[in-house]
């Protein structure tokens, strides 16, 4: 009797490959309106989140945002206005070009997408009249919103990949925790009957391209390419 491949267990979302709700207890967000200041109330890390997390109390509650290299409990942070200092929320129309930012707005009030990772930062790059043009880590272009808030600086914990893993162990931990499939296997070093690459045969993925409602299992190999081909 056969058993399900790798991608279609995944597919099938079980408690093996799903994320756990307790690690996600923290919604990343900001205020509703950009009014007023914030303090630091606390420092902590989150076994969802690669970089700390700050508890920012303000006069209509509290929430949370990814920390800023060097905040420090007790720090006060504006939110609004047109003060570049470490830590503010401000809107991206009112940043002047090369200032780093991060924690960005995909779209006005939409709490923060964009650059979330530890040491991350992205770079105003130009602004043409209300679309504002961002440096990403990629050191792709992107642009936005003029409306959009990000935070001024870098996020904390800049230094998480320069330290190598060293042990087995501590890998396989930082994966339990956020509950990713670790060790991983190649394709063509599986079985045929677990993969459709597997088998030793000539030790070639077979390059097709899976359909976009594919089921869990078949979507492997090129996923939905805009082209294919060698570039001339």
């Amino acid at each position: 009797m056969g058993k399900r491949i790798i991608t279609q267990a995944r597919g099938k979302g079980s408690h093996t490959y799903r994320v756990r709700k307790k690690a996600f207890r923290y919604k990343l967000q900001y205020p509703s309106k950009l009014d007023g200041k914030g303090t630091v109330i606390r420092l902590f890390d989150s076994a969802a989140h690669s970089s700390p997390l700050a508890k920012i109390k303000y006069e209509k509650g509290i929430f949370y945002i990814p920390a800023f290299k060097e905040m420090i409990e007790g720090q006060e942070i504006n939110f609004g206005g047109k003060k570049i200092k470490q830590g503010n929320i401000i809107e991206l129309k009112n940043i002047p070009v090369k200032t780093k930012i991060y924690n960005i707005e995909s779209r006005p009030r939409d709490g923060g997408i964009f650059i979330k990772s530890a040491g991350n930062s992205a770079v105003i790059s130009r602004i043409i009249e209300k679309d504002i043009f961002i440096l990403m880590p990629s050191k792709k272009e992107r642009k936005f919103n003029s409306n959009c808030r990000a935070i001024i600086g870098v996020i904390a914990g800049t230094g998480r990949l320069d330290k190598p893993i060293v042990k087995a162990g501590k890998k396989y931990h930082i994966k339990k925790s956020k509950s990713k499939l670790w060790p991983r296997t190649s394709a063509v070093k599986m079985n045929a009957i677990d993969h459709p690459f597997g088998s030793g045969r000539a030790k070639n993925p077979k390059s097709k391209i899976a359909k976009r409602n594919a089921p869990p299992g078949r979507k492997v190999g090129l996923l939905r390419p805009k082209r294919t081909g060698k570039r001339k």
